[in-house]
């Protein structure tokens, strides 16, 4: 064999091994490569973890100029993380930025539109921004959205109750009582929320809600200082002094500082004391009534000339103070034995005496209020 054949037989020998090594240093190679790759792929997301964690917490606790920052981070190094984008335009929001806020949260929607937490954040922004209607939207969808995480049962409860108590910022009565009375439903006979409730339908002016709401309350929690005061007042509202006297003198053993429920239990006795009509009345206590209630709206009368001059319901040629003048001598615990439909009469004319004064004169007393609040009370009895 010729050297030429000699060197040619020795390259062909060689050649597998040489690829043989070249293949194998290509693959540790790649395999260094990858390494780094994903050490360097686990340092950005231990990074973003880190700083999303400080992030969150600070959200959490109302710190919106760090979390920003914070979060701003935990993005740089995970950019596509929508967890991270949410609790951005949170801390946004916390600061006002809304705009800011609203072009992630916007992005957030177009991807999941049905995500509960998306949208009432949007709400959030609406309600920031004056836009009503499209609060009242976002608002909606976040109640009948999806909550991918967390307690759904509660997330969607306190998305309706922010909801309610934007309506009664804006004034909104009709839409927060139909909102309150699902919310009501919604939580059954749950004790926990029934404080909140009570104060809600009373905003509202539905003392009956709120009255239910606040003896369900005081069934868990019966010596609660605040939801006594609300059953007081709610109770006063609807006419019921007896059961608004005995909720505002517990609340008063426990705060004697509240100056309202102090003013309605003595508005309250007032009216149990003056009231003729109430049940089981002595007959004599309650001629006593109608005489006293005659005194006082002769009062009212002489301080009110122009009441005094208006025309009487049951003689137009006669004014207020003719037809009190009628009855001055007979409305007493005699006249008033002899004559049973006497009282009901009195009754009437102090009642409308009382009306006109405090529609053309203002500022009546406490007893003049009293009876005002006992006209209320018997009004088409």
């Amino acid at each position: 064999m010729s050297l030429k054949g000699k060197w040619y037989a020795l390259y062909l020998r060689r050649e597998p091994a040489s690829l043989a090594l070249l293949f194998g240093l290509l693959v540790v190679f790649f395999a260094f490569v990858t390494g780094l790759s994903r050490i360097y792929f686990a340092q950005q997301q231990a990074l973003a973890v880190r700083w999303s964690e400080r992030g969150t917490a600070n959200l959490k606790d109302h710190n919106y100029v760090p979390a920003v920052d914070e979060l701003r981070a935990a993005l740089r190094y995970s950019r596509d993380n929508q967890g991270y984008q949410l609790s951005l335009a949170e801390a946004l929001i916390g600061l006002d930025r809304t705009s800011e806020a609203e072009a992630y949260l916007v992005n957030l929607w177009e991807e999941q539109p049905e995500n509960g937490r998306v949208n009432l954040d949007l709400a959030r922004v609406a309600v920031q921004e004056g836009l009503t209607r499209r609060a009242l939207r976002y608002y909606h969808n976040a109640i009948y959205a999806n909550w991918p995480e967390g307690d759904q049962v509660a997330q969607i409860r306190d998305a309706r109750i922010e909801l309610i108590q934007y309506l009664l910022r804006i004034k909104s009565t009709a839409q927060a009582q139909s909102e309150l009375i699902s919310l009501q439903v919604y939580l059954g006979d749950d004790t926990a929320y029934q404080k909140l409730l009570g104060d809600m339908f009373s905003q509202t002016g539905d003392y009956d809600h709120a009255l239910s709401a606040y003896r369900l309350s005081l069934s868990a929690k019966p010596r609660d200082a605040a939801t006594l005061a609300g059953a007081g007042n709610a109770a006063f509202q609807l006419g019921r002094y007896e059961l608004a006297t005995r909720y505002l003198r517990q609340n008063l053993a426990l705060d004697s500082s509240n100056k309202n429920s102090r003013d309605q239990l003595h508005m309250a006795d007032l009216v149990l004391r003056m009231d003729p009509f109430r049940a089981q009345i002595p007959t004599a206590d309650r001629y006593k009534a109608v005489v006293n209630a005659f005194q006082i709206a002769s009062k009212r009368l002489d301080a009110c000339p122009v009441a005094a001059s208006y025309a009487s319901s049951t003689d137009p040629k006669k004014d207020l103070s003719q037809e009190w003048s009628d009855l001055e001598r007979k409305v007493t615990p005699a006249g008033l034995r002899r004559d049973p439909d006497l009282a009901n009469t009195t009754m009437d004319l102090v009642f409308t005496i009382e009306r006109q004064a405090n529609i053309w004169c203002g500022s009546p007393s406490d007893t003049d209020r009293a009876l005002l609040l006992i006209a209320r009370l018997h009004e088409g009895s």
